[in-house]
């Protein structure tokens, strides 16, 4: 989207869009929310990114919401354990969010293997030109 398109989306002159995409003056979470709906984008990856110093980690969440799967499963983790959570010892907590971003990693590399590997197989299947023809006329 363009600049002046985004600006409007969000009810803001253009100048102070600016303002705000170059990241100047202080966070509004407000306006993270309003820019990530206007967007189609994950508002959570933005905090996330810089909390992280990773532009590129809003990016990589923009289409599939990482983020805020992560903030809404954490929630409702708040919701049923409750008190328990302090109670939690830091090894394990650590132990599981660690395999479980391996696996989530694993799986991203496996689904791209599996589809090449896929596509590679099926693709044989598909008639080839007969590129001693390809500049014949076959019509007749």
């Amino acid at each position: 989207m363009r600049s002046i398109d985004v600006a409007q989306a969000m009810n803001m002159a253009l100048r102070s869009y600016e303002h705000f995409e170059s990241g100047a003056g202080r966070i509004n979470i407000e306006r993270i929310h309003r820019f990530a709906e206007v967007t189609n984008s994950d508002p959570h990856g933005i905090l996330a990114a810089l909390a992280l110093g990773s532009p590129a980690f809003a990016l990589r969440c923009a289409d599939n919401k990482l983020a805020t799967i992560l903030a809404v499963a954490l929630q409702e983790f708040d919701e049923e354990a409750g008190d328990a959570i302090a109670d939690l010892d830091a090894r394990p907590i650590i132990n599981t969010f660690t395999r479980m971003f391996r696996d989530l990693a694993d799986q991203s590399v496996k689904r791209d293997t599996e589809a090449d590997a896929w596509l590679e197989q099926r693709r044989s299947r598909l008639l080839a030109p007969d590129r001693e023809d390809s500049g014949t006329n076959n019509g007749g």
